[in-house]
């Protein structure tokens, strides 16, 4: 009996007689792989990108801000503008379906001068909940605190730029700056919180929104005096808005007097519909790619099959030869089943190995480059059904010539030239 040691040496030798063919076979093979993982891998490189860049604007958040009221229904001409206050926030704080809700102030016309350096950026007034909400990274001293919101105190907390234009190389904690001429005492500073090449909450000052209120209100017409320019807030189901937006909708229609259906009358930004978006997109992106590959992969089996159906033919009088010589109809089986399961088993491994190898050098040179974009990586799930599904092509590629190749009867197989 023919031992399986045997058996091998002989698949080698086999291929090893057709270098030209069985390295074109195999690059097919591992080229259909490889595609098939890089496709996934940027796929879920976007998907985790998209997912980093929400989370630098907090977890779970949805950003309201003031809007306009359609006097007619899907209608744009002649809105009233509203805009949030305070009242807004108090009563939404009262809402089961929320688990947090802080309002902020801003403006982006004010002016900041240290004792070294000058800047500008966005300026926001803000409550001592807002690191809960948004994505807050302190990195030095602290943030506002109840006290300093209390006691309307003229403290300021800097973002990174803001922090190394006005004292460069130097240290900012208890220093003193101005903002529009008025001092402030700085009391912390804010890590790194940029998305790529925008870098503009990385410029902002923030200080309480009582101080804000009282010293650099709103402007304009009609503007309440507890007038705020967002309201940001959080679902008390994490990852779920389906009861918290309604209900917020209801109380900011029911204090602007207006009807809560009238869906142009908000102004808002939902970091979790946009996830789920996103979320939904990549996801059919990764089943289109992997039926793409999956596709690829059947065609390279086609092509397998064929070329070893091409194998026997050439091979018949050996096959002959060697039934002749006492080769059981196992043995023949097995040479060319074995023979197929190699050529899309080692295609496949070099193709994986190829392609985690490319990733890793996009993932050398393009990691931090690319706004909203993580570099490709090698997904586990597609591996295995790379592997899985040549597993599957080096049988079926192996057994139907295999299978024709033991059932040559040797004394026609010998009269073949």
């Amino acid at each position: 009996m023919q031992s399986f040691s045997d058996t091998l040496a002989q698949v080698l030798k086999a291929m090893m007689a057709n270098k030209l063919r069985t390295f074109l076979t195999m690059f097919g093979i591992a080229w259909g792989v490889g595609s098939l993982l890089v496709l996934v891998g940027l796929g879920e490189g976007f998907r985790s990108g998209q997912h980093r860049n929400l989370a630098t604007f907090g977890n779970d958040v949805v950003m309201m801000f003031n809007g306009t009221i359609p006097a007619i229904a899907n209608q744009h001409t002649g809105m009233r503008p509203y805009q949030l206050t305070l009242r807004d926030e108090s009563d939404m704080r009262g809402l089961p379906q929320l688990r947090g809700v802080t309002a902020t102030l801003n403006r982006g016309d004010l002016y900041a001068v240290s004792a070294f350096s000058n800047s500008s950026g966005q300026f926001w007034g803000v409550e001592p909940n807002f690191p809960s909400v948004r994505f807050v990274p302190m990195e030095e001293g602290r943030f506002i605190d109840s006290n300093d919101v209390l006691e309307r105190r003229r403290v300021v907390v800097l973002g990174l730029k803001s922090a190394q234009l006005l004292f460069p190389g130097r240290p900012i904690l208890g220093e003193t700056i101005t903002i529009n001429d008025i001092s402030f005492r700085v009391i912390g500073r804010v890590g790194s919180i940029s998305r790529g090449n925008n870098d503009s909450d990385n410029q902002k000052f923030y200080i309480p929104l009582t101080t804000m209120q009282e010293l650099y209100a709103m402007k304009g017409e009609n503007i309440a005096r507890d007038a705020v320019s967002s309201i940001q807030y959080q679902p008390a189901i994490k990852g779920d808005t389906t009861q918290a937006v309604p209900a917020v909708h209801h109380v900011i229609a029911r204090n602007h007097s207006f009807d809560a259906s009238l869906k142009d009358a908000y102004q808002e930004f939902d970091t979790i519909q946009e996830e789920h978006m996103i979320g939904a997109i990549w996801d059919a992106m990764d089943i289109f790619l992997g039926g793409v590959g999956i596709v690829t992969l059947g065609l390279g089996a086609v092509g397998i099959i064929n070329i070893m159906l091409v194998s026997v033919t050439e091979r018949t009088r050996e096959i002959g030869i060697l039934k002749a010589i006492g080769a059981t109809r196992r043995a023949i089986l097995a040479q060319f089943f074995w023979e197929g399961i190699f050529l899309t088993g080692i295609s496949g491994i070099i193709g994986i190995v190829l392609s985690g190898g490319f990733m890793s050098l996009l993932d050398h040179f393009f990691t931090g480059k690319v706004s909203g974009f993580d570099p490709p990586r090698l997904v586990p799930w597609s591996a295995a059904l790379a592997m899985g599904s040549l597993t599957i092509c080096g049988i079926a590629a192996g057994l139907y010539p295999a299978s024709k190749a033991a059932a040559l009867d040797p004394i026609e197989a010998l009269r073949k030239e």
